[in-house]
């Protein structure tokens, strides 16, 4: 029978791997990455817009002072599968995938000086000449560079000039998150890159920033019994405790494993972590929550590769108390390094029950077991507390409160929706023409408050329905549809004549108030639309109940 060599399209190849890389920002991590394998000791990577013919081109420059690539260097540099590296275990690039991340882009330029012989390479139209199917050439020469050590990587038209991620905090937290520069390695003892520094400049800063090796951690807590003391209300908040774990796979004893466990309180993850969205503050673009950042990374080259938080989770969200890491030599990646699925699968097996056991051991330890007393301790505390404070709060504000007696009834001015439907309830029983419309259902659990018809002798079959919604203070951002609403009651409003309001689905209607005419008369407010004639009434009750009634709130101790 005839023979064939299966064959490889090398067009495709090269755009599939480029694009492979679903992040932007792993650009960063390869770039990092080649400039530890290297041996530099200074990074710069720079992030900025620039114009090129009339047209604003992302630029990335990427610089370090390593040993330097020659005419060999450059064909593993530009080739798909090439490395010098391969099975190299002091080296992070192996597969010759990581630098086809560069390939994502308009234009490529690379310097580089080795033993005092500078070189450029330069490859034009990439991406473009890709997408048609062919291979794109780069050309080079050597000749004198402007720098006297290390690579000068200049990158134009990166990810067709989608430039959003490239923020200074994001490209910072992605350093110290998911590339080498970032290496939890010190906490290990391995203090070889210590000395190693990164400059870089996001696209919305105007200056570098300059920052040391290693991904951070924080101090241990105090005692419980002082946590305690010192933060009765929320000490579990501030708890920090460290457990690390170091051996071999029981099944494989030649595989190290190196781990490290934090169990770390929110606060203490909000004092060194700024990307954390929080209450009362203001992130920086492309903050996350913690359940979307800690729990287990599984780490290779003590880099962040994949979480596993399957593996130590024992009870509902506890994973998100964990800052932890299990770095192994063995783990083998997908070639854009987002995955260890490509590991043995035994050795796997053989990880997750060791990171199991190494979970087990820390959860049922002394000091976790005072975690949980402090919760107990703290839960009680609080309870108490707020009970307290809840009481005060309640006295003080029914010392506050506003009323109106009508008809031999105590009104209370509301602070919530709730007190307004308690207020139109009463209403309706006491002036029942005071409204237009009969209430047939009140539901909180559908987010439109009051279903009613409109009065008249017609049955409930035979009768139109609609919507009232209630609010407290009626504002600009309305959280519902106008579309089945009829009225509005509020007790007051923030929304001025001729303002704008805003329902869920982006359509807008305008303020109009109609001031009283004659001394019967009562103030009139509509919401506007020009593209519709149906007008939805709202009923301001602070005036509207001065005005048909002669209600008038005032403080509860006033004679």
């Amino acid at each position: 029978m005839p023979t064939r060599k299966p064959e490889v399209n090398q067009a495709n190849e090269f755009k599939e791997i480029a694009n492979d890389f679903t992040n932007p920002l792993e650009l960063i991590r390869e770039a990092i990455s080649n400039s530890f394998d290297a041996k530099a000791q200074s990074i710069l990577l720079n992030f900025e817009v620039v114009n090129v013919d009339g047209e604003d081109i992302f630029m990335i420059t990427i610089k370090d002072d390593g040993d330097g690539m020659d005419e060999y260097g450059l064909v593993n540099f530009f080739d798909l599968g090439n490395s010098s590296r391969r099975n190299d275990p002091n080296t992070i690039g192996e597969k010759g995938h990581g630098t086809k991340v560069y390939f994502n882009s308009k234009k490529l330029t690379v310097r580089s000086i080795k033993e005092g012989k500078g070189i450029t390479a330069v490859m034009n139209n990439i991406f473009q000449t890709l997408n048609r199917g062919d291979i794109p050439e780069y050309s080079y020469e050597y000749g004198p560079v402007n720098f006297n050590k290390g690579t000068e990587i200049t990158i134009l038209g990166y990810n067709q000039s989608r430039y959003g991620l490239f923020t200074h905090e994001q490209i910072k937290d992605y350093i110290l998150w998911r590339t080498k520069f970032g290496s939890i390695e010190k906490v290990f003892d391995h203090f070889e890159n210590k000395d190693v520094l990164l400059h870089f400049k996001g696209l919305d800063s105007s200056s570098f920033e300059t920052i040391s090796f290693g991904h951070f951690f924080p101090k241990e807590s105090l005692s419980v019994e002082k946590l305690f003391e010192q933060y009765p209300t929320d000490s579990p908040d501030y708890f920090c405790k460290k457990w690390i774990k170091t051996g071999h796979l029981p099944n494989f004893p030649h595989i190290k494993y190196e781990a490290v466990f934090y169990v770390e309180g929110k606060y203490v993850k909000y004092d060194y972590n700024k990307m954390l969205r929080r209450q009362g503050y203001q992130p920086p673009e492309g903050a996350y929550i913690i359940q979307d950042r800690y729990g287990l990374w599984l780490c290779k080259d003590f880099i962040p590769i994949q979480r596993k938080n399957d593996w130590i989770v024992s009870k509902g969200s506890e994973y998100t108390r964990f800052h932890a890491f299990f770095n192994c030599q063995h783990f083998k990646l997908t070639a854009n390094r987002g995955s260890v699925e490509n590991t043995n699968h035994e050795y796997l097996k053989d990880i997750e029950s060791v990171v199991k056991d190494i979970h087990k051991n820390i959860t049922e330890s002394d000091d976790y077991s005072l975690l949980d007393w402090l919760e107990t301790e703290v839960k009680g505390y609080t309870s108490k507390a707020k009970e307290k404070k809840e009481f005060e709060r309640r006295k003080k504000n029914a010392i506050r409160q506003n009323i109106a007696i009508y008809k031999g009834h105590k009104f209370v001015e509301p602070e919530l929706e709730s007190g307004v439907y308690a207020l139109v309830t009463l209403l309706n029983q006491l002036e029942p023409d005071l409204f237009p419309f009969e209430i047939i259902d009140y539901n909180t659990n559908t987010g439109i408050d009051i279903l009613v018809k409109e009065k008249n002798e017609l049955t409930l079959e035979n009768s139109r329905f609609y919507y009232v919604e209630l609010k407290n203070i009626l504002q600009k951002r309305f959280n519902h549809s106008f579309e089945y609403i009829h009225s509005i009651i509020c007790w007051d409003t923030d929304v001025k004549d001729s303002d704008e309001i805003e329902d869920l689905e982006n359509k807008k209607r305008r303020l109009t108030i109609v001031n009283p005419t004659n001394d019967n008369d009562y103030t009139r407010y509509f919401l506007d639309d020009p593209k519709s004639d149906r007008r939805i009434v709202i009923y301001v009750l602070k005036d509207y109940l001065k005005q048909r009634l002669n209600i008038d709130f005032r403080p509860r101790n006033s004679k």
